[in-house]
């Protein structure tokens, strides 16, 4: 990937090809990018740290983009770890160095370290501005966007928006991306980012009074010209909960194949029917944050379910419970459930939904009494035309 910026502008992430979980729970395939800029003015700054793992490989990119000279500011824009970790390591090798950072974040920062690390401090606040010669970086609060010290900055000059973690996603930035920008990034935002989908619309508010070419995330690859307009666009649909694609997420659980049968009876019985697309998955075996994408992407979700102990099947309430979570709304949910003795996964889910809004739920609930027979055929058949008379 092209993750030049401008002269004046330099990369000096790395990528990271270990990792096997990130934030310990998201398959990355792919691997993982940690994004880090200098910025070369007559004052030189340095836009936040990488992930401990990666000190070395950091600190040899930033002394060779440096050329020779020494950093005057070093912007920790956010303090998670694989993005801050590196910041006493930076500050050994740059003792003139001034940290310039919010004041939630100098505080996160004696928690990481356990002690006040930045002996020279710049706090930064919502409209601040540090002047580096030639161009003056300007500062917009993003709190919760993910975490709640977060600043993001823009440099006019440049038309270069430094996004923190907003517009990243998983995946290394030497390895191409078989399925573009948005899956990957679908699936980091709705992880990592999906709750916060009031804050992160906030932002997008501030961002729209900006004159925006370029945006450098800590993850993922630097994005340039109509990817911008795009990434955004994408982003204005993923945290206001609109459906993004038409279609359906189908997610099922089975112990002994009956209810898995009827799911897929489903997914044909809508395909037959015209339904576009229907993403199905096993959620015993299925990766979650993948079908969680999935749910906020389209405008039906079917849940498909064994009863167990007079609850769902586990991973089902976990699944529900990622949505919920995330504020999931705004979409429509139908049921397949499945009781030899006493189907109960159906009053059970529509509990764990109470309190998301705009959801509805479609009829009929379609009950397996331990395997299909003509009665539940039959009413998979009616909530397939259900489905498709809602529109997908």
């Amino acid at each position: 990937m092209d993750m030049t910026i401008n002269r004046d502008i330099r990369y000096i992430g790395v990528n990271d090809h270990d990792v096997d979980l990130f934030e310990g729970q998201y398959n990355v395939p792919l691997g993982m990018a940690y994004n880090s800029y200098l910025i070369l003015d007559t004052k030189t700054a340095v836009m936040d740290t990488v992930d401990a793992r990666f000190g070395d490989a950091w600190l040899g990119n930033l002394a060779a983009a440096l050329e020779g000279r020494a950093p005057d500011y070093l912007v920790v824009q956010h303090m998670e770890p694989d993005h801050s970790a590196n910041i006493a390591r930076f500050l050994e090798t740059y003792p003139e160095a001034t940290v310039a950072a919010s004041a939630q974040a100098f505080k996160f920062m004696e928690q990481f370290f356990g002690k006040a690390i930045a002996p020279r401090r710049l706090v930064l606040r919502e409209g601040d501005t540090l002047d580096l010669g030639s161009r003056r970086l300007a500062f917009v609060a993003a709190p919760m966007v993910h975490w709640p010290e977060v600043i993001v900055t823009y440099s006019p000059s440049d038309k270069v928006l430094f996004s923190a973690d907003g517009f990243g996603k998983f995946g290394a930035n030497d390895v191409e991306d078989p399925e573009g920008w948005d899956c990957e990034a679908r699936r980091y935002y709705f992880g990592i980012v999906g709750k916060y989908g009031p804050q992160t619309q906030a932002l997008l508010k501030k961002a729209s009074a900006l004159d925006i070419e370029t945006i450098c995330p800590l993850h993922g690859p630097v994005l340039k010209g109509d990817a911008v307009a795009h990434a955004v666009a994408q982003y204005d649909t993923w945290s206001s909960y609109r459906v993004e694609s038409p279609g359906v997420c189908l997610a099922y659980t089975s112990v002994y194949g009956h209810t898995k049968e009827a799911a897929l009876l489903l997914k044909e019985e809508l395909l037959k029917r015209g339904c576009p697309k229907v993403a199905v998955a096993d959620l015993a075996r299925d990766d979650m944050p993948e079908t969680v994408e999935d749910a906020f992407r389209y405008g039906t979700l079917i849940l498909a379910t064994t009863t167990y102990n007079m609850d769902v099947f586990p991973v089902m309430r976990t699944f529900v419970e990622h949505l919920t979570e995330r504020n999931y709304q705004n979409r429509r949910v139908a049921i397949i459930e499945n009781g030899t003795w006493a189907p109960a996964a159906a009053r059970v889910l529509k509990g764990l939904f109470a309190n998301a809004r705009g959801i509805t739920f479609l009829d009929p609930v379609v009950t397996l009494k331990s395997a299909l027979d003509n009665t539940s055929r039959a009413q998979l058949s009616t909530l397939a035309n259900a489905i498709m008379e809602c529109g997908v």
